[in-house]
């Protein structure tokens, strides 16, 4: 008879992080138990508070299947020897649990990493147990086994955990499941909210273990009580005259703090309002964790409000006191930082950052700057902008890191590049240099938008092309899990800013139009560009050595984008041949080849199995294209006439429309060649014209990969 499982841990009140990573990993280390123990079931819950961590299985049978299995043990080779059994073959039988008499050797085929040949094998045989006699090992098990950032171990016992356990809830229906953990030992007493329901609760069954909790004021469901919050938070801001801060982060972290969520309104001086609306923002979210009120219209519109998730609300305006105290403290802080920042004028900052390492083989942020500066300077003048923005450039590059020596940013690390904006605002910089300060670190993680203009997109790619070079050339590549200097995402932020701006609105235009200086871009030219700024320098590889590891790490990042847009298989047929050094030509050869594959063109079978037999034929033929003159046979020339086509389309494959007209074309050649592959002798041996011939289809082939390695298409 199917049950509902349930184990409930209560512990001492565990950090947010704690719980979340708890919940995460729980319903799998719990259906890999169960699994074990061969006990099938349904759905499987992770429910959890700060004071309690809790999984409830829906479902569970209450009988293991009875087991009838063949297992395969030691080679024949190894279970005897000189025709006796060896010490192999009687652990093997001691294992299934029967003699040596019920074993036999049998001839296996391979199957796996098992290579074939002659096995003892064997028939294990067990009658299921009933579930109550199996889980409660397992749930004891369950508890040691879920993962802590940290695990304290209290009193005279061993047991770790993230904090002190206090009680311990087992039950399988309406049964206790015996079990102890922690010096603790089971039943079905709980406990409810720890102030407005102190009192022991009873959990008569597993099934209702979450209305009984609830009626004692705790939501144990996370996504309950995460959307209860959140329809708080929001009626509190609409009674306030606005919405609430829309940072995920804050319903991440108050979900897992609370364990029935209230909401407290909290006021502050209008006169706080004069700050830039990201300082009152890194108040709140900071260690308050509280949500501003703002515009329903303009998220720097800021209501003089906050408000507070809290786990009771039984006096609320002494909550709102005691928080109005915290929050004007440190509103008043920024507001004196705000003060003496806009004091200082933005190039006597600039030169302040000298006195910060950018890393001790690289020099400083101030050295760092002054190679910005001459990188912006030259990617502004591959891309032929006009005079105007590349004022602009050179300006927004000079000031792009000065606010990191200001005192906001200081105290709120966060708010560079914000911050930065706002000063250059206040010292009179035009708002194309301003918005560039801020925007160059875009893309802020993996989804953000891009620079959004010219000159800021040219500055976040000298800023982040200057990091890859500088670090690569030194010795500081990523290595396994390690990326302390975030190469990776620096990489991927340079990817996807030349592939976003190559396909961006024209500045001035009011329709999308293709941008063919971003994305005539060479990525080796760029890290040669880059690598060539830290002349004087002392570092471990060379220019050319540094542009092959760069070019060898970016193209793994650019495959992954590619198959994010496309499929893997696509991705893995684009990505061959070297053809990666410009990145939106290589999107665009993958998204038109991905549009043919999911429109199911038939052709494409055909021009794998051409692309597998014109790769043979090139590794032993070298690259010609031939005319016509230099054959007889009406299928060579056919042949020259197609192979001249498609080499002269594939010497546009920049735009989605051009690709699409070199597959028109491999489309006929893959057509024809495999005509001519199955019908005729290509490599004919009495024919004087077959290495002219196999040096027209290698020809042909090399034009085929400059579109995609068809191949990989299966």
């Amino acid at each position: 008879m199917e049950k509902s499982l349930l184990i409930e841990i209560g512990a001492e009140e565990l950090p947010s992080s704690f719980v979340d990573a708890a919940l995460a990993a729980l319903p799998g280390l719990v259906t890999t138990k169960l699994k074990g123990l061969r006990l099938a079931h349904g759905e499987v819950k992770a429910l959890g508070t700060p004071r309690r961590l809790a999984v409830l299985v829906r479902g569970v049978e209450g009988k293991q299947p009875d087991l009838d299995e063949e297992v395969i043990g030691p080679p024949e080779g190894a279970a005897f020897k000189d025709g006796k059994p060896t010490k192999a073959a009687e652990a093997f039988a001691t294992k299934l649990g029967v003699s040596l008499e019920q074993v036999h050797v049998v001839e296996k085929a391979a199957s796996g990493k098992q290579k074939a040949g002659r096995y003892l094998v064997g028939r294990r045989k067990e009658s299921g147990r009933d579930a109550r006699e199996l889980v409660g090992k397992a749930l004891t098990e369950l508890c040691a086994e879920i993962p802590f950032k940290k695990s304290m171990r209290w009193g005279a016992g061993d047991a770790t955990f993230g904090r002190p356990v206090q009680w311990i809830v087992a039950l399988f229906g309406d049964e206790v499941v015996d079990l102890t953990f922690a010096n603790i030992r089971s039943g079905r007493t709980s406990r409810g909210h720890r102030f407005l329901a102190p009192a022991a609760v009873e959990i008569g069954t597993a099934d209702a273990y979450v209305e009984t909790l609830r009626e004692a004021h705790v939501l144990a469901d996370r996504d309950e009580r995460a959307k209860t919050m959140m329809d708080r938070v929001a009626a509190a801001a609409k009674a306030a005259g606005g919405v609430h801060d829309p940072e995920a982060s804050l319903v991440d972290e108050n979900a897992s703090l609370v364990e029935e969520p209230f909401v407290v309104t909290g006021t502050f001086e209008k006169a706080f309002l004069e700050l830039p609306a990201a300082v009152i923002k890194a108040v709140a979210r900071g260690h308050q964790k509280y949500f501003c009120v703002q515009s329903a219209t303009d998220a720097d519109e800021l209501l003089p409000f906050f408000l507070t998730v809290v786990n009771t609300a039984l006096d609320p305006e002494r909550i709102a006191k005691g928080n109005y105290r915290v929050m004007r403290a440190r509103l008043a802080d920024g507001k004196f930082f705000f003060e003496e920042d806009k004091k200082a004028k933005p190039d006597e900052r600039v030169e302040k950052l000298a006195g910060i390492v950018f890393h001790n083989r690289l020099g400083t942020v101030r050295e760092k700057v002054t190679r910005i500066e001459g990188l912006s300077a030259r990617i502004a003048g591959a891309l032929g902008l006009p005079a105007d923005v590349t004022a602009h450039v050179a300006r927004a590059a000079h000031l792009c890191k000065f606010d990191l020596v200001s005192l906001m940013v200081g105290e709120f690390p966060e708010l560079q590049g914000d911050m930065g904006r706002v000063y250059a605002t206040v010292a009179g910089e035009p708002s194309a240099v301003a918005d560039a300060v801020r925007d160059h670190y875009r893309p802020i993680g993996a989804e953000g938008p891009v620079a959004e203009s010219d000159v800021a997109a040219v500055v976040a790619l000298a800023d982040r092309l200057d990091t890859l070079a500088g670090c690569f050339a030194v010795g500081l590549s990523p290595t396994g899990a390690a990326d302390p200097f975030a190469l990776r995402r620096a990489c991927i932020a340079t990817l996807r800013t030349l592939l976003e701006r190559s396909r961006a609105v024209a500045e001035g235009s009011a329709a999308p139009s293709p941008r063919p200086a971003y994305a005539s871009l060479s990525l080796s030219d760029l890290y040669g560009w880059a690598y060539d700024g830290f002349e004087g320098k002392k570092l471990d590889l060379s220019r050319e050595d540094t542009v092959a590891k760069l070019r060898e790490f970016t193209f793994e990042r650019l495959r992954g984008l590619l198959a994010t847009a496309t499929s893997s298989a696509v991705a893995d047929a684009v990505c061959v041949g070297g053809v990666l050094d410009r990145p939106s030509h290589a999107l665009a050869r993958a998204k038109a080849l991905h549009g043919a594959v999911t429109e199911g063109k038939e052709w494409l079978a055909k021009a794998r199995t051409v692309a597998k037999r014109l790769s043979g034929i090139s590794k032993e033929s070298t690259s010609v294209l031939h005319g016509k003159a230099e054959f007889e046979k009406p299928t060579d020339a056919q042949i020259v006439d197609l192979v001249a086509k498609l080499d002269a389309s594939t010497k546009a494959l920049a735009t989605e429309d051009g690709v699409r007209a070199a597959l028109a074309q491999a489309e006929d050649l893959a057509k024809t060649l495999d005509d001519v592959f199955t019908n005729t002798l290509v490599n004919d041996p009495a024919d004087a014209r077959t290495p002219k011939r196999l040096e027209l289809l290698s020809y042909g082939a090399a034009c085929m990969l400059k579109i995609a390695d068809f191949s990989k298409l299966a």
